[in-house]
């Protein structure tokens, strides 16, 4: 017995040990973590816990009620006063949720929040409220000149410069807002908790209060989070699974376009994008992006081609440019901006042996307009067309567009949303469609299609103007 009972001492004493990037536990230690693959991120916590520690039975505050007596008019969304960011959000903020704004150091996350924190402040929906900023990165002075710089200044927008867990919970107390902004969750930390600011105990200490916070007070949470560099979400994943909406902010730096996506979203759909712009004024969504990739909306220009990309559920027309210019080098260059390097080394691989393009002496660019990126690939069509108009150095039809996935055959395969896709072009101006054979979507007034079944088929059809066999309305 004593020696069962020393044995079950022993191994509920036994330590721990935990992942300083993602919360990752293990008995023993080891170099490498098991689940993020980080060196030297594993260190001991504390003992581990040899069973569950909450046993005894709290009285019920209130009784369960069947599902369809619950009032949902106190759950309805409200809308944040910038339309790019109630699309990805499913028509606003909802009373008690907590979003969580993922992104690079730069890319507008605390910009586009005190916008929102200026209207709910201001009323956007007619209804002026307490909103209470906090900032845990910046001085109280900084965040007021940027303020004044994208006039976001309003009587009833409160500002707080504070690290400390309960310091913030204080000022929650004593201000009772009606929406609460914390830039960032990595800045503040507990001392009730050891650790540094933005380490995973600390991270979960501050998201778990303040989440229990806006579930108490029914008030709504922005989290600014930090990102990694692969871009993942600082911090442990427990982070993500909490809250109850992830967006990710993306945006080149030398780009005036920034993007919402939304990861997880427990209220509304997650293949919504919202599209802003940056600029020295603040940002403003832009419910018509298409402008800032095309340059001359297919205008004859050797060596361009456009097609459309869909964004979530948002199309969008995007212009692809090639250059190919006798190479000097024994290796001729392959270089790409916007476009994936190894679909511009297959599309030139099928060029050359279903399309008869020789371009094995020749350097090949391709590259995309306004800092866009092409990863569906649908795009594939256009980026073959851009390549080998570059490479006659005769232009394409004006007002053409192209639409479709290459395959390793030559085959051009059908996309998805070719309806939707066909749409944008035609509300653009384009007048002429190349898209894959057998499609079933109808073409727009004033669109005509042009179906391919093979790459090179699509290369004849897109240098002749005229192709009545294979052109219909």
């Amino acid at each position: 017995m004593t020696t069962t009972t020393r044995a079950a001492r022993s191994k509920s004493t036994k330590p721990a040990y935990r992942c300083s990037e993602c919360g990752w536990t293990t008995a023993k230690w080891v170099g490498r973590c098991g689940e993020c693959q980080a060196w030297g991120s594993v260190t001991e916590e504390g003992p581990a816990s040899a069973g569950p520690r909450t046993t005894a039975v709290a009285p019920v505050r209130s009784a369960a009620r069947p599902i369809g007596e619950i009032d949902v008019d106190s759950a309805r969304a409200t809308p944040t006063g910038v339309d790019e960011l109630d699309r990805v959000l499913g028509g606003g903020l909802v009373p008690g949720a907590v979003v969580l704004l993922a992104g690079e150091p730069g890319v507008g996350k605390s910009t586009l929040l005190l916008s929102v924190a200026s209207n709910a402040a201001r009323g956007a929906d007619g209804r002026p409220r307490t909103v209470l900023y906090v900032t845990g990165e910046e001085s109280a002075g900084q965040v007021r000149l940027r303020a004044e710089r994208i006039g976001a200044l309003a009587e009833t927008l409160l500002l707080a410069a504070e690290t400390d867990l309960a310091t913030v919970l204080g000022h929650v107390e004593h201000a009772e807002p009606a929406l609460l902004i914390v830039d960032s969750v990595q800045t503040i930390a507990s001392a009730e908790v050891d650790g540094a600011p933005g380490g995973v105990s600390q991270v979960r200490e501050v998201a778990g209060a303040l989440i229990a916070t806006a579930k108490a007070r029914q008030v709504p949470v922005l989290l600014v989070g930090h990102v990694t560099k692969d871009g993942t979400v600082a911090g442990p994943r427990t982070l993500e699974h909490l809250v109850d909406v992830v967006c990710q902010f993306e945006g080149d730096r030398h780009s005036r376009l920034r993007m919402v996506r939304a990861v997880k979203n427990r209220f509304g759909p997650t293949d919504e994008v919202g599209c802003f712009e940056l600029s020295e004024t603040g940002i403003e969504g832009l419910a018509d992006p298409s402008g800032l990739f095309l340059s001359h909306l297919g205008a004859g220009v050797p060596g361009t081609c456009v097609t459309v990309t869909l964004e979530g559920r948002r199309p969008l027309a995007l212009e692809i440019q090639s250059l190919v210019a006798p190479s000097p080098l024994a290796n001729p260059r392959r270089a790409t901006s916007g476009v994936e390097s190894q679909r511009l080394a297959m599309i030139l691989a099928v060029l050359h042996r279903h399309a008869g393009l020789r371009l094995a002496d020749n350097d090949v660019y391709a590259s995309t307009i306004g800092g866009a990126r092409v990863t569906e690939p649908a795009a594939d069509l256009a980026t073959a067309l851009a390549i080998v108009s570059a490479q006659t150095g005769e232009a394409l039809p004006a007002g053409t567009i192209a639409v479709g996935e290459v395959g390793l055959a030559g085959d051009i395969r059908p996309v998805t949303g070719l309806d939707r896709r066909l749409s944008e072009a035609a509300r653009l101006g384009f007048t002429r469609a190349v898209v894959p054979a057998g499609t079933t979507a109808k073409a727009p007034a004033g669109l005509v299609l042009s179906e391919a079944r093979h790459i090179a088929e699509a290369v004849e059809m897109a240098s002749s103007a005229q192709d009545a066999a294979r052109t219909r309305r």
